[in-house]
């Protein structure tokens, strides 16, 4: 993983299969230094798939750290030397079951700047054909179609809680020219 030139002089914490934690001390305003722990991750994606220009595959999808089952778009890890679109159209066979006949990107951002380098990219994904999910086994993930304005009701409603989807789902509703009932 390539590390900022902000974390050059770091040392590091922790060595896991999917991120680093490193240490970097940082300058105080009153002089001396304190040791900042950072996440280095490899970046991710995260895939808006949609049936039609109105309705959006979602999945739930159960998350041990928060300890729910949260509904969600579908998303992964890159793998490295993995370009971001191949694993976009990965993971929305594993997760889905849909193939994309067309993978767009939409945006990208940092999932949690404070904290980790991790860099979501975001795609939409067009021309879906069934071919049956792919899951890894520790996934407990289960599909289900959601008109994009009902998706939209469930961010606001405090349902959808998951930062990546509700950054793609409204980025898409309010850019995309898509046509979304009660966003008011």
């Amino acid at each position: 993983m390539n590390l900022p030139s902000t974390l050059r002089n770091s040392r590091l914490l922790l060595h896991g299969p999917r991120f680093d934690v490193r240490e970097v001390d940082v300058p105080e305003a009153g002089g001396g230094t304190v040791g900042k722990q950072v996440v280095i991750h490899p970046g991710a994606v995260v895939i808006l798939p949609l049936l039609d220009d109105k309705t959006v595959v979602m999945i739930r999808n159960q998350r041990v750290a928060v300890g729910e089952t949260l509904l969600e778009l579908p998303a992964g890890t890159l793998e490295p030397g993995e370009a971001i679109e191949s694993c976009a159209a990965r993971e929305v066979v594993e997760e889905t079951g849909y193939q994309a006949g067309r993978i767009e990107p939409l945006l990208d951002f940092y999932s949690s700047p404070g904290i980790c380098t991790e860099r979501m990219y975001c795609f939409v994904a067009r021309e879906l054909n069934h071919v049956g999910q792919d899951l890894d086994e520790t996934e407990q993930i289960t599909v289900e179609a959601v008109p994009l304005d009902e998706a939209v009701r469930k961010i606001r409603s405090g349902e959808i809680r998951d930062g990546k989807t509700i950054a793609a789902l409204l980025y898409f509703a309010a850019f995309m020219g898509a046509a979304v009932q009660g966003m008011r």
